[in-house]
């Protein structure tokens, strides 16, 4: 069995050191609970200073419940959600998106490289105005994507745009999003709100935090009563500066994005030493995942060398994700066993 680092998915990690050391720190001593503390305000601002924006900062305990109370939030139970067909709100979260939002519907669209494409999304609204058909009120994109692409600015501002010609609200499931923001070369705030976002869920385990997702609202005409969504949801955490502490870590320390540049500079080895073996990836690699079709005895004797992998069902391609403590030590382990599996 390996000893390596794994390959199976980006928040295998632990905390990086910047976000361990800020709730090592933030643990000392006694604090107000559920937010009303020092840390937990300071956590907020941090996301303000680091979007260019005055947004409205609140703090969940995993993806799953910031995706799906952000779409609660925007959606009435008789509307829908537009999305990619292979976006994480419709393949992993367990229905949680309907669960929240007491039936809201997924409307899934397509595009070339896990992209949303626009002439998909014109094509889901063909039921608009008939009464048994419910009328989409958000539009949701994953960044980066779940076969690791990357939407572009004009792109995101396009979807951006035609969403708020048909009077919908945009939200971005960030799980990645500084792994974007990396690859881009762009600030956080070029790909989001100055796009037309109007909340995005933004995600940290990924990127070298732990436990703590973020949901921010660019739009503060829609912030009202969130703070009891995220209550009735369960998602207000008594020692709230313990979730926010390591957030602001990767914030101030600017962790996060370099966490987010090696992640994605690890992927590009790898796909480098690939390219050598003759390996070539299923999607363009884009920020810090690399699939590549196995067949089946080569995933079974792979899997057999120690190394855990997704396989979608969507595409079939098999995933392996780098992360912020992935090294190149790891990536010839791995890429050497696959070259013994062929």
């Amino acid at each position: 069995m390996t000893s390596f680092p794994q390959f199976a998915s980006d928040n295998w990690s632990g905390l990086c050191p910047e976000a361990l050391e800020y709730l090592i720190r933030a643990n000392g001593g006694s604090a107000p609970a559920y937010g009303f503390d020092e840390w937990t305000a300071r956590a907020a601002d941090a996301f303000r200073e680091l979007f260019e924006h005055d947004a409205e900062v609140f703090f969940a305990f995993n993806g799953t419940a910031a995706n799906s109370m952000a779409l609660a939030h925007l959606c009435r139970p008789y509307q829908a959600i537009v999305c990619h067909a292979w976006s994480h709100i419709e393949t992993d979260e367990c229905g949680a998106p309907g669960f929240f939002s007491h039936g809201a519907r997924l409307l899934l669209g397509q595009g070339d490289e896990g992209k949303l494409s626009l002439d998909s999304a014109r094509r889901l609204m063909r039921g608009e105005g008939d009464l048994r058909f419910p009328r989409p009120a958000a539009l949701s994109l994953t960044q980066s994507t779940e076969v690791g692409t990357v939407y572009t600015v004009e792109e995101l501002t396009a979807l951006c745009a035609w969403a708020k010609s048909r009077g919908m609200k945009v939200h971005v499931d960030g799980a990645r999003f500084m792994n974007a923001v990396a690859a881009l070369g762009v600030s956080p705030a070029e790909l989001s709100w100055r796009c037309g976002v109007d909340v995005m869920s933004l995600g940290a385990s990924k990127t070298g935090g732990g436990i703590g997702d973020t949901v921010l609202f660019f739009n503060r005409e829609l912030v009202a009563g969130f703070d009891y969504r995220c209550k009735q949801g369960g998602q207000l955490a008594a020692k709230m500066r313990l979730m926010a502490a390591p957030l602001l870590g990767l914030i101030e320390t600017g962790a996060w994005l370099r966490n987010a540049r090696q992640a994605n500079d690890r992927a590009a080895a790898l796909e480098a030493r690939l390219a050598a073996s003759g390996i070539q990836p299923a999607f363009p690699r884009q920020a810090n995942a690399v699939f590549i079709r196995l067949t089946a005895a080569e995933a079974s004797d792979l899997r057999g060398r120690g190394w855990p992998f997704h396989v979608s069902d969507c595409h079939g391609a098999a995933r392996f994700m780098c992360g912020w403590d992935t090294t190149l030590e790891s990536i010839e382990a791995l890429v050497s066993d696959m070259e013994a599996c062929r």
